[in-house]
């Protein structure tokens, strides 16, 4: 091999690696969205969802009360055990600026089922159907139930993956937000 055909070779395998890299580079979309899930400390992402009766929740516009984002669906049997003692909770600690919302997930779940499911556990808190998904993959939700606690200046205080979630869990919890 002459010294030409050396320094095309070279030239070759420069440029192919800069193409190389410059097409494998990671552009640090799919890692900002991994890595910034919703956690303690950080502002919780805000959605408008509506419930079976086409009333509109916006989370931000709650802002000033203590709100837990519970996502749930029927079918879940931690969320269903879990159901009783949030919706005990509520009425106890409403008057005192505390909120559910009760965000379904639709997308995963039968919305012809839910009815039947508010009245079997008497629920008075806003049911939301997640529809689009949009406040599931806000949350980056993996696992059912997952409940955000959410203090008065809409900052994320708990987070809790997977359940039930116990009624002295769910008190401290309240008690703490409530603050």
């Amino acid at each position: 091999m002459n010294q030409l055909q050396r320094i095309i070779l070279y030239l070759l395998v420069l440029i192919a690696g800069a193409a190389w890299i410059a097409l494998s580079a990671d552009t640090g979309a799919a890692t900002n969205e991994a890595t910034s899930a919703p956690q303690a400390g950080f502002t919780a992402p805000d959605f408008t969802l509506e419930t079976l009766s086409g009333e509109t929740y916006t989370l931000s516009s709650l802002q000033g009360n203590v709100v837990l984002v519970n996502f749930w669906a029927t079918w879940c049997p931690p969320c269903r055990e879990e159901m009783p003692a949030i919706q005990k909770l509520y009425e106890e600690y409403k008057d005192q600026g505390f909120i559910v919302l009760a965000v379904n997930s639709t997308i995963q779940d039968n919305p012809a089922e839910i009815p039947a499911f508010i009245e079997e556990y008497s629920l008075a808190f806003p049911i939301l159907l997640d529809k689009s998904g949009e406040a599931t993959r806000a949350y980056q939700i993996r696992s059912l139930p997952s409940s955000f606690f959410i203090n008065r200046l809409g900052i994320i205080t708990e987070v809790v993956i997977g359940g039930p979630m116990s009624e002295a869990l769910l008190r401290t919890r309240i008690e703490e937000a409530l603050k």
